[in-house]
């Protein structure tokens, strides 16, 4: 296990370093100057290259990249070009808002698809499972954003049980915060929950055809019992594929929720810096994003071998 550890971490390593110059090379082929966007079209251009040398965009571009890369190993990310801050303290104060709501969402996400799954599966082939999965499949359907402005409409507008968007803050109150996250977790934890319903019916159907939960069938045990002590353990390595997949998205793909209900979250902070031109920001927030996925991957095979035994001993031979 040791070993298959130092490989991972090594793999995972060398897969940061590519993606970094990867985003590098792909913001500084953007159109633009930021500096000339910073200071408008008929700015002196004298004014102009002094704004460039204060931010080393004179720099040779391998500089430049060798420069960001040794910051970021020390926690350095560089100056914002529009905020005029340090990019890592609004990093810190837009995951404060993009992590809570991506693991809201995905709370939410399991808590709709277990039962779901569980339920189609012990009713397989009859006219429940059929209802239910018919369900799932227009909850995969439905875009969020969408599903955001109806759940402001009905929950917001109609009702008057929540704001229709903004963030308190952390330091207004736990339940305050969570409150202001509750409509947006909800959007995008209901497609997400179609999909691992989906997905987590198919596995468990394929796993109640084995042998062994045909033997626990002969044993006396219920069809509940075998579900939930033998057939929910080994259907979960493709559940916990979708759920990596799944956290991997919800962090880096709530740009156009984060911008409905004006979340001040990663999302809408990356939105703003490319209108901006903001570009160690862009690169920054992107690399972050690269890091949450990449470890996110690193987690769902550990837990991958917690799940089954059998690929721990796959690993200690490889």
């Amino acid at each position: 296990m040791s070993a298959w550890l130092v490989r991972r971490a090594a793999s995972l390593a060398l897969t940061l370093l590519a993606a970094s110059l990867v985003v590098f090379v792909m913001i500084q082929v953007m159109p633009g100057d930021p500096a000339r966007y910073m200071m408008g079209l008929n700015a002196d251009p004298q004014a102009l290259a002094a704004l460039r040398a204060q931010f080393g965009l004179n720099a040779p571009l391998p500089l430049r990249y060798l420069h960001w890369l040794w910051g970021m190993l020390h926690g350095d990310f560089g100056i914002s070009y529009t905020y005029r801050v340090p990019v890592s303290t609004l990093l810190a104060e837009r995951l404060a808002v993009s992590a809570p709501l991506a693991l809201y969402a995905l709370a939410l996400s399991l808590l709709i698809a277990f039962p779901i799954a569980l339920f189609a599966a012990a009713r397989a082939g009859t006219r429940s499972d059929a209802l239910v999965m018919g369900a799932a499949q227009v909850g995969m359907a439905i875009p969020n954003f969408w599903l955001a402005m109806l759940l402001v409409l009905l929950f917001s507008v109609t009702l008057r049980w929540f704001s229709a968007g903004g963030f308190p803050g952390w330091q207004a109150g736990v339940l305050p915060a969570l409150k202001a996250l509750t409509l947006p977790a909800l959007a995008l934890a209901v497609p997400q929950a179609a999909i691992l319903a989906r997905i987590m019916r198919t596995a468990l159907i394929e796993t109640l055809h084995q042998d062994y939960i045909r033997t626990a069938r002969a044993k006396g045990l219920s069809q509940r019992q075998v579900i939930r002590r033998h057939a929910l353990r080994n259907a979960m390595i493709p559940v916990l594929t979708i759920l990596g997949m799944q956290l991997s998205f919800l962090l880096a793909g709530s740009i156009i929720i984060e911008n409905v209900f004006f979340l001040p979250g990663l999302g809408r902070l990356v939105f703003q810096a490319i209108l901006q031109r903001d570009l160690v920001v862009v690169q920054s927030v992107v690399m972050v994003l690269v890091l949450a996925v990449v470890l996110v991957a690193f987690a769902v095979d550990a837990a991958y071998h917690l799940a089954d035994p059998r690929l721990r001993g796959q690993g200690a031979q490889a």
